[in-house]
This record gives C-alpha cells, structure tokens and sequence, in this order.
C-alpha cells in the first residue's frame, strides 16, 4: 500500500514539474508583453511588470498590419487543411482497401520520404512555384503543402482498424467505393480525422521559412513572418515581440482546447488493427 502512494506520489511530482518547467516560459511571455522596454533586461527578472503597458498591444497593431497577416494566415491555414484532409482520406483508403498492383510498395516509399528533411525540398518546390507563376499567391502558399504523408499513415492505421467485413457487406448491397468512404468510413474516422486537422493546423499557423521565401510583398505576408518587424540589426524590441507573440498562439491554444480530446482518441484508436 505505502509502496503503491509513493509510486503515484513519484508519478504526480514528475508531471507537476514537468507542467511548470512547460507554462512557465508562456507566463514569462506574457509578463514581458506587459513591460515598459527599460524592465525587459533587468536582474534579477522582475515577473511583475511596475506598470501594465496594455499600449504595446496596441502599438504592435500600429506598426504591423496585423488584420491582413492574420487574414492571409487563417485562410491559409484553411486551406492546406482541407486540402490535406482530402487528400489524406482518399490515399489512406486507397492504401486500405483497393488492391492494386505496386500498392505495399508505393506505400513503402511514401512512408520513406518521411526520412527527407524538409529543408531538403525547399529548394525544388521554390523553383517549381516560380516556374508557373505562383510566387505571392495564395495557390503557392498553399497547395505544395496539401498532402502529407503522415496524415495518409496515421488515417491508414485507423482504416485498417475498420473491420473488413463492413467493406464486404457493403460491396454485396451494391455500394460504390466512394459511397462506402463517405458514408461509413469517414464518420467511424471523425476522431483520426480531427486530429489530423488539428495538427496540421498548427503546423500550417506556425510556418515561417516557405511564406517568406515564397512572398516578397507586404499584403501576402502571414503572422510569424511578420515578427520579423519587430527585429533589426540594433536588437528586438522584446516587449513588442512578446506581445505580438501572444496574439499569435492565442488562436491556436483555444483550437486546442476545444479538440484536445480528440488527439488522443485518434492517436490510440490509428494504432488498433481488427
């Protein structure tokens, strides 16, 4: 009995503290976006601010057009959202269900592409979007990014999950493969397919490197690109850079805790095969 409280006790200690060590730089940055600049550098830190500057919030929309980058980064984010939901979906079934000559191999090479760093692509995907016109527009910013091949893995687990006998009834009552998708396996795939939204969404929002290579004019630029302003050769202005970075999560945090409790179904369920 004592060895089972001190084991839990043990267990809570870890993920309290692990629980601090992660809150506590987002409390920091909250504290400094309510900073007058000449308390931002002081030692010891000071983590109450003398004086709430509510105004460098509003400075930061004066200095950045903040509407349009939030703009172009929901629709953005909306964007390559949907477009890999659709195509996630349709890989993962095809991958699933359909027989087809070369399948488990064309598999095998999609989920060995996840070895390629990213950075590695930058470069051919760049070329390729200036070859056709795309640079500063919503089709550049957006499409390259709409399949992703650990979406198409994890939405493929979660199919395999789906017994293979509702396949074969349905098949015999004369339903269509798309009919069969949309009707039976999506729905069962609603916790898989949500948070492979969620994910995506906050990598989509977070994006940095391809918005700013791929755009070289003002109204195309998206939220994290735009902290940029805030930095220059003599230094970052901290407190506007901390404010305009609380702006920016905030979204995301109430995206989160609106689904979280969809990540781990879908996690646990991609991983069950029936």
């Amino acid at each position: 009995m004592i060895k089972n409280i001190l084991k839990k006790s043990f267990i809570y200690m870890v993920l309290i503290l692990g629980c601090i060590i992660t809150v506590i730089p987002f409390i920091w940055m909250i504290s400094t976006s309510l900073k007058p600049f000449n308390e931002v550098f002081l030692m010891p830190p000071k983590w109450i601010p003398s004086k709430i500057m509510w105004e460098n919030y509003v400075e930061v929309q004066n200095k950045i057009p903040l509407l349009r980058y939030f703009l172009n980064s929901v629709l953005i984010t909306l964007g390559i959202t949907l477009g890999t939901v659709v195509t996630t979906v349709l890989a993962a079934f095809a991958f699933s269900r359909v027989k087809f000559w070369g399948r488990d191999i064309i598999f095998s090479i999609f989920i060995g592409t996840m070895m390629i760093p990213g950075e590695v692509i930058l470069i051919p995907n760049y070329i390729t979007i200036s070859k056709i016109g795309w640079m500063n527009t919503y089709k550049g910013l957006i499409v390259p990014w709409t399949v992703s091949v650990f979406s198409i893995f994890l939405l493929r687990q979660f199919f395999l999950g789906i017994p293979e006998i509702l396949y074969s009834a349905a098949k015999l009552d004369g339903c269509s493969d798309f009919k069969f998708l949309w009707r039976i396996m999506v729905p069962i795939a609603k916790p898989a397919l949500i948070t492979i939204a969620l994910l995506r969404i906050i990598n989509s929002w977070n994006e940095f490197l391809w918005p700013l290579i791929v755009t070289n004019v003002p109204n195309m630029r998206t939220l994290p690109v735009g902290l940029m302003t805030f930095t220059s050769e003599a230094g970052a202005d901290y407190h506007l850079l901390m404010a305009a970075v609380t702006m920016i999560i905030i979204p995301i945090i109430i995206v989160y805790f609106v689904l979280q409790k969809y990540i781990i179904s879908g996690m646990t369920k991609s991983g069950i095969k029936g």
